[in-house]
Parts: structure tokens; C-alpha cells; sequence
């Protein structure tokens, strides 16, 4: 059977995928606008996602309370409010990076750090970055690119044919080897003909590699991967973090410096680093971060799943 990447879309027009359908159309049409429309259009999708997406929005104010306890419910609503509109921005600039001007989004963002990763290239044994999950991280692609003789990047395979196709293709654009998080042997493969690879690996995981590690102070399972494959393939990890500006002028990508002494023989306190630097990300655009999200499930006993029920915020939120 063809792999879901390889499929020709048309073979996907089937009943069931018409809401990827819609998606996929919008993106396609969308993605010539001006940048101020776009992102004007995206804000307002994410205002109507606030309002319809009852769950989530109980997922994304429950991260809050846990990650920022020190906020008071009127900051926390701010807070999550802002963040909605983020991820309807981030159907804009999922559009634009996949779709759009590259000239444009090349004006747009400001890079820092690139010497960095021109250092590390140098040494021949492969760059991972270390990234997370940002509502903007789809636009930087095109950007990042330039920097990179060879771009890889790990991904989750979509439930939907049809959206993993539209996935590959966006990405495609941008990225020479897209890659399921379970190849980690092709990941070491292009690693060695020192590829770049791109790896998030700050959401929930449930595999053998995972542990419990505090995130904002709270426990989390989390994927301990980039340390192993560090210290198999003699990369180098560089943390990558990218955002918008706050007037929405334009967008930063910061490569950041070389870790030192990474990777040790403590893969756990190795991804508390890791955690740490992009905890402190965050706190630059928290509205920015992905909490829609349930970052805390799967914890084992004693830690109770905080997504079981509505809490009182949820309650005070409709008052």
C-alpha cells in the first residue's frame, strides 16, 4: 500500500476528509493576501476557536493555572485569550510558510544567531535543534533553510491521510527529509552526512524513552531522545526558538550557542537542561506556546490527570 505521503490528493477526495478539504482550500487561498490581512483574518479564526472549542479551551486555562500559578484569573483569561488568538494566527503563517512568498517571509524575520550554526556544520557530525512547539514555527522554515545544506525535520503522522498528504507537501517546500518520530536510525543516517534536524520533543511522550521531567515546576512525561542520540552520533544541539513580535511587525529566529557539556550520561538531567532553556522562551511570548495541548497527561500515580474534570476557573471564567 502507498505510503499516506505518497498519495496523489485527488485520491483523498472522500466524503470523510471534506473539513481537511476546507482547510486545505483556505490555506491555498489565503496565502497570497497581504501579510497585516492574513494575520488579521487568523486572529479572528482564533477569537471563534475560543468560543467553540469548549475542550480545548479547558485543556489550554488548566496549563495555564498549573505553568504561571502566580497570575490572577483576570491575567490568566488575558493570557488565554491572547493565546487563541496566536493559534488562529498560526493558521496564517502555517499558510504563508507552506504556500506563501518566501521573499516575504524572508523580510519578515530577523535572524540571530546563524554564525552558530555555520560553526557547528563545520565539525561534520550533524546539528540538531533543539525547538518546541510554537503556534509560529511552520513560517521559519523557508528562512531556516538557507542555513542548512541538508534540513531534516521529526514529525507525528496525522490520523487523516489527507492532512499528512497537505503536511508533506507544505513542509516539502522547505524541508529536504521529513521524518516519523520512530525512525530514529534514519534520523542517525542523515545526522552522519551531516544533516541538520530539526526535534521538538517538548510534548507529552509515552514511550520507552520517556521520563518524568518537571516542566514550570510541574511534573511531565517527556521524551528524553536528544540526549541519546547526542551522545550516539557525536552532534552538536543547538537550541532554536523563533516568535513574533509583539506589534506584529515581523518575527524573530534565534540559534542559540553550543550547550556545554551536553550530552552527559544522565539523559534525564540532560532534558531538565533543555527544559529549562525553553521554559525561559516561553516567558518571552508565553501567549505563544502551544497550551491547547494537554501537556500533563499519562503522568503515573500519585499524579492526577488534571484534565479529568472542570475546575473552578472554568466556572468563574462564565460567570
Amino acid at each position: 500500500m502507498a505510503s499516506q505521503s505518497k498519495l496523489p490528493l485527488i485520491r483523498l477526495w472522500i466524503t470523510r476528509y471534506w473539513r481537511n478539504w476546507l482547510v486545505y482550500l483556505w490555506m491555498r487561498s489565503t496565502a497570497r493576501l497581504p501579510y497585516s490581512t492574513q494575520l488579521a483574518l487568523g486572529k479572528r479564526i482564533g477569537r471563534l476557536m475560543y468560543t467553540i472549542l469548549p475542550n480545548r479551551r479547558l485543556v489550554a486555562r488548566r496549563n495555564l493555572e498549573l505553568c504561571f500559578p502566580g497570575l490572577s484569573r483576570p491575567e490568566h483569561e488575558s493570557l488565554l485569550k491572547r493565546h487563541f488568538e496566536s493559534v488562529g494566527a498560526a493558521t496564517a503563517e502555517m499558510s504563508m510558510g507552506w504556500f506563501g512568498s518566501e521573499q516575504i517571509i524572508h523580510q519578515l524575520v530577523h535572524v540571530e544567531g546563524s554564525s552558530n550554526l555555520t560553526t557547528a556544520l563545520q565539525k561534520g557530525t550533524g546539528v540538531i535543534l533543539f525547538s518546541g512547539h510554537f503556534t509560529t514555527f511552520e513560517f521559519f522554515f523557508p528562512v531556516l533553510k538557507k542555513f542548512c545544506p541538508w534540513l531534516c525535520a521529526m514529525y507525528k503522522t496525522q490520523r487523516s491521510p489527507l492532512m499528512d498528504r497537505i503536511m508533506h507537501k507544505g513542509r516539502s517546500r522547505s524541508i529536504d527529509e521529513l521524518l516519523p518520530k520512530t525512525r530514529v536510525r534514519a534520523m542517525l543516517k542523515s545526522l552522519s552526512k551531516n544533516a541538520v534536524v530539526w526535534y521538538a520533543s517538548d510534548q507529552s511522550y509515552h514511550q520507552k524513552q520517556s521520563e518524568l521531567v518537571p516542566f514550570f515546576n510541574q511534573p511531565a512525561m517527556t521524551n528524553t531522545a536528544i540526549s541519546r542520540i547526542a551522545k550516539t552520533s557525536g552532534a552538536t544541539v543547538l537550541p532554536y526558538f523563533c516568535r513574533r513580535l509583539e506589534d506584529d511587525s515581523g518575527y524573530v529566529m534565534n540559534i542559540g550557542g553550543p550547550l556545554e557539556n551536553f550530552p552527559t550520561n544522565n539523559a534525564i538531567e540532560d532534558t531538565r537542561r533543555l527544559t529549562a532553556l525553553l521554559e525561559e522562551y516561553i516567558q518571552l511570548c508565553p501567549e505563544q506556546y502551544f497550551w491547547i495541548h494537554r501537556r500533563f497527561k499519562g503522568r503515573p500515580e500519585p499524579h492526577p490527570n488534571p484534565y479529568q474534570t472542570k475546575n473552578d476557573y472554568e466556572t468563574h471564567a462564565k460567570k
